[in-house]
């Protein structure tokens, strides 16, 4: 039997009713997707400002473990700086699409004994010297929900933190001063190349002997012009165990001024802006420090208040019994050496087998280990006896060296480097 079909009317009506059910699954839908393109987008937005922060982290970290350097521990001096140095690399970096500055009030620095769970973490003035570990956390609050304000989230708080610690490097940057083995002692001897801890140990500016031997790092070429031009600047970097290394034969004048602008002391065109000098220029001679052994101690302690040479050359050959030459003056400043300053007299130095160097039909021989060595004091001659102090392994836990190269494994011989750990 055949249905009648349904008066206009009727269907019509169906029609709106199911435009009006299509209506309202589009509103909610929209609604839907505009949430969803909220979390994309505003989640996107958090994850950009985290990751700025994260940037800020990891060079606050890096930045302040590079001054956790000291032995046997760490000085309390060491840990303002270190703090000081993350904050101003840390507050280099922007947050919120590079568009907004990061505060100290951003920025915390804490330091540690360990990565251990439960471990504690302390401000700069109560860190323990045994704090090896410098943990920075940025925290930026009033990040902008755009999209997701329409839901009701307001302002959101992001954070990111980083840790770091110094660990052996790979390669070296070393000076082109070779401390000499003793004997036929080795890295398993006890102690280690038979070099003892904050011995002192001697030898002749001009050519070496004693315990130490000038080198050079590109045998056979080379000679004064090229070592002067290491001492001047930051030494012969890329170095590992086994390089061979060439006698460069006598050292001049040139040499001798480019090793006292370590000091503070200047010649001609070399100062302060292009040779830097250490943090202190305050040397160590058996005249002012007859015990002869374990100057570092003190000698942190003059770095902590940029102690010069002497406030005249003058002043500064009365304390050590020196006859540095006037035509240095005027000497660097406290001023100078705290704005200028760098690491430049806790310095790596390979450790060579001397005895071969001399004897070898080529005068040459490899880099057996690197030791950490302090500068005790500048030169008035290249006739000079010139002592370092040897203060261990430049890889050793605690080493005061430090220089900049790629983090090895714990079986790497190279200086302490930071080194990113969470």
């Amino acid at each position: 039997m055949n249905r009648r079909p349904s008066p206009p009317r009727r269907r019509a009506a169906s029609r709106e009713r199911q435009r009006g059910a299509v209506a309202i699954i589009v509103g909610l839908l929209i609604v839907v997707l505009v949430g969803f393109i909220g979390l994309a987008l505003d989640g996107g937005h958090l994850y950009l400002a985290k990751t700025e922060l994260q940037n800020s982290a990891d060079a606050c970290a890096l930045a302040a473990s590079y001054e956790l350097t000291g032995a046997p521990v760490i000085p309390a001096a060491a840990f303002p700086r270190a703090e000081a140095a993350g904050r101003m690399i840390g507050k280099q970096n922007k947050v919120d699409f590079q568009g907004s500055a990061i505060t100290d009030g951003n920025i915390s620095v804490t330091f540690g004994t360990t990565l251990a769970a439960g471990g504690i973490w302390t401000s700069a003035g109560a860190a323990s010297p045994a704090s090896s570990y410098v943990r920075c956390t940025i925290t930026r609050g009033g990040i902008t929900a755009y999209f997701m304000g329409v839901m009701g989230f307001g302002a959101q708080t992001v954070s990111s933190l980083a840790t770091a610690t110094l660990a052996p490097a790979q390669t070296n940057c070393g000076i082109p001063l070779g401390m000499c083995r003793a004997g036929t002692a080795t890295a398993t001897s006890v102690p280690p190349f038979g070099l003892v801890p904050g011995q002192w140990y001697t030898g002749r500016f001009k050519d070496g002997g004693g315990n130490w031997n000038w080198i050079n790092f590109s045998p056979p070429s080379g000679g004064e012009a090229q070592l002067a031009g290491l001492l001047t600047g930051n030494g012969q970097c890329s170095l590992n165990v086994t390089n061979p290394v060439g006698q460069p034969g006598n050292m001049g004048n040139a040499a001798a001024k480019a090793w006292n602008t370590r000091f503070g002391l200047y010649q001609g065109s070399s100062n302060v802006t292009n040779a830097p000098p250490d943090f202190t220029g305050y040397s160590y001679t058996p005249f002012d420090w007859p015990t002869q052994t374990n100057a570092l101690l003190d000698f942190v302690a003059k770095r902590g208040t940029n102690t010069p040479y002497g406030s005249s050359v003058a002043n500064g050959n009365a304390i050590t019994g020196l006859s540095i030459s006037n035509a240095y003056d005027p000497t660097t400043t406290i001023a100078q050496h705290a704005a200028h300053g760098a690491d430049r007299r806790l310095v790596v130095s390979p450790i060579i087998d001397c005895a071969t160097l001399s004897t070898s039909g080529t005068h040459t021989t490899n880099i057996l280990g690197w030791g950490c060595v302090l500068m005790l004091q500048p030169i008035a001659s290249p006739n000079d006896t010139i002592r370092m102090e040897y203060e261990g392994l430049s890889s050793a836990s605690g080493s005061p060296c430090a220089s900049s190269g790629v983090v090895g494994s714990s079986a790497s011989v190279g200086p302490m480097v930071p080194a990113l750990t969470q």
